[in-house]
Order: C-alpha cells, then structure tokens, then sequence
C-alpha cells in the first residue's frame, strides 16, 4: 500500500512493557529520574538491546546514548531519531519512553527488512529532559547544541541532594563499552516521537499530531511591597495590602490573557507571602508567571503588559511592583520539509492527522536551532501526562511509531537528493 516497511507493533508495546517495569510505581506510573540507579538501568537494558542487533553504541559528555546503525556511506551526518527516558518522580509509562522505543523498532524493523540506507541513522536517548531531579530539563540537548557542558552546571545540587556532576560520571562509568564521543556535531535531521501532553488530538478523533513547532516561554517573578500592619486596627484607607495588590494583578491576568488570545498560556503557580501570620496584613508577595506563546513579539508585548499592569494596580493601593525575567526560551519553528515528510506519512497510513503547535517543551526545541527538525504526537487520555495514569492506546502507539519509521525513510532519502 505505500511501500514503507510495516513495523512489528507487538515487539514494540512488549518493550514499552519492558521499561515501565524500571522504576515503576504502585499505582502503574513510573519514577525513574536522570541519572538516578533507574535511569542507569533503563540505559543498560537500552544498550543491551542495540548491541544484540549489533548496532554501535556511544554516549557523550552529558551521557547522551546513542546506536547507530550504520549507512551505505557512514561518513554522512546521521539522521537522529529518539527522546528520552528520565521521568517525573510520579510520571507516566509513555513520556519519553515512547519516542525512544519507538526509535529503537524502526532500527530493528530496518534490520529486519535489511533495508540499505544512504547514510547512518541513530537513536538517541536524551539525559535528563525532565529536569524532575536537576533543573533545569533538557540537559542533554542543550549541552549538544552548545557543544559544551553549560557553565557552572556539573555543581548543580538535585532535589536528594546529590551532585550533577558526580551522578553525570557514575552514570558514564555504568557503560563501558559505550565509546565515547564529542558532544553536538553535524546531523542530517532529527525527528522524535512524543505524546502529545494535551487534550486536542483525542478532542478531534486524530491519531497522529504533526508539530509545527514548539511555543517560547519566559517565566517573570512578580513581587508587590506593601507595609506590614496590624489586621485587626488597621482600617482600609491606610492599608498598603500587597496581599490585595497581587490578588488583583492576578485576577486581572487570568480573565484578559488567555480568554483573549487561544494561542497564549499563563499560568501562576507559585506564591510566597511575608509575614505569613493570620493576623497580619501582608508586607511583601511574590508570584511567579509561566508565559507562554508561539510567537516572540508576543510573548514580548505580553510581559510588557504585565509589568504596566503590576505598576499601576500596586501604586493604586499604595505598593509597590517589581518584574523580573527567571527564564526565558525562544519559540522554534521545525522545518517544513520535515513537517510535511511526516504529514504525508500519516496521510500515506490514512492515519487522521492535525497540524499544531506544542505547548511543551521538547529536547527538539533544541535540536531546531542546529538543523531541521520536526515531531511526531499521538494522543494520550484525556491529556494527561506527568501523572500516573498517563495511557496511550496500542494502536495509537503503534501508529506513531509507524509515521516516526516511514518519515525517517523518506527524509533520509530527501537529505541525500539534497
């Protein structure tokens, strides 16, 4: 029917059965944090697999793993194809998991058709992505678009109190037999499979989700100061309520922002207040902002908005507001060619599909500033991810490891015409 091999499905979910048994919890999710005992275990099973078929294995500086099976002409860039497998402390089966064992079938699916590429393709397993245990995410990946650890992080103290750096070199030592190599360097394209973490592809029946691209975010810390006073003498002409200040910026950002634009997200998900007693009027909150958007200049003129909105709803109450930057990611937009290679591969499957946008981050954000890049979504239930009872359907899996296989085919074959 479309000339594409099919891959083998069962083997697929059997390894995802696999993997989800490391680190697993009782109630069905998975616990199995970067670099932790886990992560190193789902690492050497990884390995062990890719070795019985008899593909190479590397890893670099920042322990991203790599197997590559090797091309017609193995000096070519390789096409990579994966994600990762770190988890949230109570995370689901699926996230990261899927894209890299979906990579690892179509290996062994080209293995078992004894199908020639042109140039070299690779898995790659991506360290810490989740950033559950040492933040921020996404290390691997930003160390290889830096080609370079980034300053200062080997120090970085995880939630249990260990050291990056010293669980970064157990977690080297823990593969041998994994030769070492540089970090970053020239690749064809990268494609990864992921779910989608959100409602919109199980809402309108499509099974596969083609990502145009991933929003930017920057994350602000508000902070209104106000004065200290005495709840019960105080009245409410001579109150400096940074309380009320920060409650009313609050209120007016959730029922202006996001009801006013679908595309934008704001979210507030940390608040400190000081002193904190009961009977105490509020001297100084702080809260945090996570903003989100596809586009930059928005996002721009959004924190612009914000930081006027603060000032004047805290000066009307006699306080004061500050905003300042805590992060800020650019939004990336993938290559068209390869969004439109994976675009066709569902079409070719007569996989129902629909274009959009992530809204979470993915270590092909990163990927995209080297070179083209693009991804792959299947739905999960209800939207759910981070959480336990993250499910995707058999099929659904099955299907997006079908599209990560054909579209790898295809681009592969593009880059070379190319």
């Amino acid at each position: 029917m479309t000339g594409f091999p099919a891959i083998d499905g069962r083997r697929l979910l059997a390894r995802l059965d696999a993997f989800a048994a490391i680190g697993a919890t009782p109630a069905g999710g998975v616990n199995r944090p970067a670099l932790s005992e886990a992560d190193r275990a789902a690492r050497a099973l990884l390995a062990d697999l890719g070795a019985a078929r008899g593909f190479s294995l590397f890893q670099d500086a920042a322990a991203n793993l790599f197997l590559r099976r090797a091309g017609a002409d193995d000096r070519r860039p390789p096409f990579l194809i994966g994600s990762h497998l770190d988890s949230q402390p109570t995370g689901g089966r699926f996230d990261g998991a899927l894209g890299t064992l979906a990579a690892l079938e179509v290996l062994e699916t080209l293995e078992d058709r004894g199908i020639v590429t042109a140039g070299p393709v690779e898995l790659v397993a991506w360290t810490n992505e989740e950033g559950s245990r040492f933040a921020p995410g996404a290390f691997g990946s930003q160390s290889a678009a830096a080609g370079a650890l980034p300053a200062g992080w080997p120090e970085t103290v995880g939630s249990d109190g260990a050291r990056l750096g010293d669980e970064l070199a157990a977690t080297l030592a823990a593969l041998p037999q994994a030769a070492m190599r540089p970090l970053g360097g020239p690749f064809a394209g990268y494609l990864e499979l992921h779910i989608e973490q959100g409602p919109l592809l199980e809402r309108e029946g499509a099974l596969i989700g083609v990502v145009e691209g991933i929003q930017g975010t920057r994350w602000l810390e508000v902070a209104i100061e106000g004065q200290v006073a005495h709840a019960g003498t105080t009245p409410l002409a001579d109150r400096r309520d940074a309380m009320a200040a920060a409650a009313a910026v609050i209120t007016r950002l959730q029922t202006t922002v996001m009801p006013a634009d679908a595309d934008a997200r704001l979210t507030v998900g940390r608040l400190t207040i000081a002193p904190g007693a009961v009977n105490v009027i509020p001297g100084e909150v702080a809260f945090s902002i996570d903003l989100r958007h596809p586009s930059g200049a928005e996002i721009d003129r959004l924190e612009a908005e914000i930081t006027a909105l603060a000032a004047r709803i805290a000066a009307a109450g006699g306080c004061r507001a500050s905003v300042r930057r805590s992060m800020d990611v650019a939004p990336a937009r993938f290559d068209r060619r390869l969004v439109g290679i994976v675009e066709g591969a569902a079409e070719r499957r007569g996989f129902a599909s629909r274009r959009l946008f992530s809204g979470a981050f993915h270590d092909a954000l990163f990927m995209a500033r080297l070179g083209p890049a693009a991804m792959v979504f299947v739905p999960c239930r209800a939207g759910l991810s981070h959480n336990e009872a993250e499910y995707v359907e058999p099929h659904q899996a099955i299907a997006g490891a079908q599209v990560l296989c054909d579209a790898t085919l295809e681009a592969v074959a593009a880059s070379v015409a190319a």
